[in-house]
């Protein structure tokens, strides 16, 4: 006889499963007992239909198919018996879910069995329901659901309580339907009762304002005696969790009670009392006390102003910060960003605390907490808080460098108190880590020195000490040579000396070996030793009676087979042995860099808008256009057609390398440099090709911002200001090409179009023009906010190609209300009217929650005829 017919017990079919040893006789016996069970199904056997359906539970856990037995659910439940109900309900559950056409043949069998007099029976159809309701499902059982909750059976309330959860989140408009009974069950003496009683209020109040608004009238004072009753009760054996009575009871009650206080003064008063109670009473020294005591610092932090309550609050997340589990220190940390905003002098109590949580082992506490130090950082603490963190650098792992470079680079920036305490700090960090620092860091290192005549001396030396300890550091390496290049004569004569320096004795032709030494050494690359070479040049300026071996030194790179080497030594080498009469002129000191200037480009100002007044502009208000660079990202452009680089982002080059990469009109006895060269050179550093200037002068403030340095890139930022790009270049937005003609629109001759819809955020263009000047067409975005959170920070930024010009106005408000909106309105003049129409690159960032969103795409849905 088949061992697998349809008697086969369970526990025989689990049996020879697990004796299985491949997955392919596994395969064998549960497609022999499937086989089995469609044949008794065939033959309707009702003897052995529980033990079918039974086995089919077990093998659709092991990921096999078992739709053919959904029936089977229905027919079982239907029976009267007990037993086969149990099953039906447990297949039901597991077989099927909410999103099965079947699951409609089971709503009358349910409303039968939740009217049926074995409260058995009454518990399994409440437990399905619970787990499978459907929005139509819950409609039509929510009144047997409603009655329930005051079922005679404790168990049944309970059950039927959860089931309402369940129904109120499928249908949030039944939720008026429980509240009556929902704040009946929070008098409950039962704590399973209790407990779901408190949740199914919890969750009506987030669905439903009127609710919210009755429980806080009706119940806030009822749930506080709750909760100080629980929190006073006596040694409860059935209840007890490490000493706590019903810790999961305590929570419940206190997430129910920060909804109930948030926004409410009155109800944040009446609750204050017995929040204190629990937040200095409970035991912290077991995992259901910390878990109580977080809930309630969660609820002390979100309802009305107590700044006592939350100076107590924020010394319990202080004192998990010492706890040996990694769990509790990172949600510790992570309130303590969150009462950053509230309280920060009563989190910088805890600073210690929180430093030492940075040099913990465990990565992702280290990130928090480093996050939270640089949230704490301010003008009074900045030293002993950099002078920790330097210090940590050093023996800081790898992978955690490169974010405590950043972090630390920027409390530099940002709070220095004053210059010479800023290059000391850089100066460590470049030592530490200097492979870790960015482009921009070390850019703007170099821009603060030149803007400090007094501590050139100072920073030269200082950087030929550091270079002697660290020549592994690419970064510190490229500071020091353009430094030595620029300021090599007061590192040999000593000028400059401050009270705290030590003196140093170098001579013209140590000078030269540390150059020579940053070409040769065998990480540098070829920035670096284009860097250097520009720098040996200057010394041999400098120091007439080292010409030759600088012409020797830089002459080594005559074969390099990299051109941008290579084309340097010959030019410098021609310089030094046959155009000594410029080379004094061509090789002077490069003059001041203007700090505001740079500021701004790194904030993403354009030139036009730069001011050049006050500290360093780090946030871009609304109606304020980025730079060409950032735009290239903005526009997500994939081709090799890049932007060309402003005439300014030249001259930065040209300033940071000392080199001349302009080209100016030819003079008798003045050399002019390659096309070839520059190009590989603006190509080394991703800046594009070099922009003319209209005179040859190679000493100017070659960072300062003029009108007549128009930009080149073919993309046109968002500015009144911006200059237009000369019509030889190639429009980057070409090979979006035009949008296909849509059919005719029945409303108005400009119609409103959505430009931009997302789950959290819906951008609107309404569209005017003036008769007398067709190329100019107004626009005013609306912009709505779909979710019930608020949005700060609020900033819109666009890009268009070059035959398009755009004007900007700042938008109504800078934040957007929860389901509320804002408006911008704008001007685009296009050039190409009739022949191209308007497309346009968008991106919008705002802070909601505490989180940083960024949203983008681009518009192609313009109407033609604008």
């Amino acid at each position: 006889m088949n061992p697998f017919f349809s008697g086969t017990r369970l526990s025989d079919m689990i049996r020879a499963i697990r004796a299985s040893k491949t997955a392919a006789e596994e395969r064998a016996v549960v497609r022999k007992e499937c086989a089995a069970i469609r044949a008794s199904i065939n033959e309707n056997d009702q003897d052995y239909r529980h033990r079918d359906l039974a086995k089919l539970m077990f093998i659709h856990m092991l990921g096999y198919p078992t739709h053919f037995g959904q029936m089977e659910c229905l027919k079982l439940i239907a029976s009267p018996g007990f037993p086969e109900k149990r099953i039906g309900y447990l297949g039901l559950m597991l077989l099927l879910d909410e999103r099965q056409e079947v699951l409609m043949l089971v709503t009358n069998s349910l409303k039968q069995d939740l009217n049926h007099t074995n409260q058995y029976i009454v518990g399994l159809a409440l437990c399905a329901l619970g787990n499978i309701c459907s929005a139509e499902m819950a409609r039509d059982l929510a009144p047997e659901v409603e009655r329930l909750l005051q079922f005679r059976d404790p168990n049944i309330r309970k059950k039927a309580a959860l089931c309402a959860i369940r129904i109120i989140r499928k249908v949030p408009d039944l939720s008026e339907n429980f509240t009556n009974r929902a704040a009946a069950l929070l008098k409950e003496k039962h704590h399973g009762v209790l407990i779901t009683g408190v949740h199914l209020c919890t969750e009506i109040c987030t669905v439903s304002p009127e609710a919210l608004e009755y429980f806080r009238k009706k119940c806030t004072e009822g749930l506080v005696k709750t909760l100080r009753d629980i929190a006073n009760s006596p040694y409860s054996p059935e209840y007890d969790v490490a000493g706590i009575t019903d810790p999961f009871l305590h929570i419940r009650l206190l997430k129910l009670l920060r909804i109930l206080g948030q926004g409410d003064a009155e109800a944040s008063d009446c609750m204050n009392d017995i929040l204190a109670q629990v937040a200095s009473k409970t035991e912290s020294n077991k995992n259901a006390g910390n878990a109580i005591l977080y809930e309630c610092v969660q609820t002390i932090m979100s309802i009305e102003e107590n700044g006592g309550l939350r100076v107590l609050a924020i010394n319990i997340l202080g004192k998990f910060l010492s706890n040996r589990d990694n769990n509790i220190r990172y949600v510790a940390l992570n309130m303590l960003m969150r009462a950053l905003t509230v309280d920060s002098q009563a989190v910088q109590r805890h600073r210690a605390t929180i430093l030492e949580c940075v040099k913990d082992s465990d990565a992702s506490i280290q990130k928090r907490a480093l996050e939270l130090i640089y949230l704490l950082v301010n003008e009074n603490n900045v030293k002993p808080l950099a002078k920790e963190l330097i210090d940590y650098l050093e023996v800081s792992e790898q992978d955690f460098k490169g974010d405590l470079t950043a972090k630390i680079c920027s409390i530099v920036e940002k709070f220095a108190p004053e210059k010479i305490w800023y290059i000391d700090q850089m100066l460590k960090v470049l030592s530490e880590a200097g492979n870790y620092v960015k482009e921009d860091v070390w850019h703007a290192l170099i821009v603060v020195i030149t803007n400090a005549p007094d501590l050139h001396g100072y920073a030269v030396r200082a950087l030929y000490r550091a270079l002697l300890r660290s020549s592994e550091q690419e970064t510190l390496v490229r500071v020091a040579i353009w430094c030595i290049g620029e300021y090599a004569d007061l590192l040999v004569n000593n000028a400059g000396m401050l009270e705290l320096e030590d003196p140093i004795t170098v001579t013209e032709s140590d000078a030269v070996d540390v150059v020579e030494t940053a070409i040769n050494h065998h990480t540098s690359d070829v920035t670096t030793k284009a860097m250097a070479l520009i720098a040996l040049l200057k010394i041999s300026s400098r120091f007439p009676s080292c010409s030759e071996r600088v012409k020797s030194i830089i002459g080594q790179n005559k074969g390099s087979f990299v051109l941008e080497l290579q084309q340097r030594s010959l030019e410098f080498s021609s310089v030094i042995q046959k155009h000594q009469n410029i080379r004094s002129s061509l090789v002077e000191r490069m003059p001041v860099l203007d700090e505001a200037t740079f500021s701004g480009r790194r904030a993403g100002s354009l030139p036009a808008n730069v001011s050049t007044s006050g500290k360093s502009p780090l946030s871009i208000p609304n109606g304020v256009a980025k730079a060409a660079a950032p735009l290239v990202d903005l526009l997500d452009l994939s081709s090799d057609d890049v932007p060309a680089p402003t005439a300014s982002s030249a001259n930065f080059l040209q300033d940071l390398l000392g080199v001349d990469l302009t080209q100016p009109s030819a003079q008798p006895g003045t050399m002019q440099p390659s096309k070839a060269g520059a190009d590989i050179l603006l190509d080394l550093l991703s800046i594009g090709s070099p922009a003319p200037v209209q005179n040859g002068s190679t000493n100017g403030d070659l960072l300062s911002i003029h009108e007549n340095n128009a930009p080149l890139a073919s993309i046109d930022t968002i500015s009144s200001t911006s200059p237009t790009a000369p019509s030889s270049m190639v429009d980057l937005l070409d090979a979006f090409g035009p949008t296909p003609p849509t059919s005719e629109d029945k409303g108005p001759a400009y119609p409103s179009i959505v430009a931009f819809e997302s789950s959290s955020l819906k951008i609107e263009f309404n569209f005017t023009k003036q008769p007398e000047n067709p190329q100019t067409t107004d626009i005013v975005a609306t912009f709505t906010n779909l979710t019930p959170n608020v949005y700060t920070d609020f900033l819109f930024q666009a890009a268009v190609p070059k035959f398009l010009q755009l004007h900007l106005d700042p938008a109504s408000s800078n934040s957007l209300p929860a389901n509320g909106n804002i408006k911008q309105t704008m001007r685009v003049t296009n050039s190409q009217h009739g022949k191209k129409p308007i497309v346009m690159r968008m991106r919008v960032g705002y802070k909601t929650n505490g989180k940083d969103v960024l949203e983008e795409g681009q518009i192609n849905n313009f109407p033609r005829e604008l």
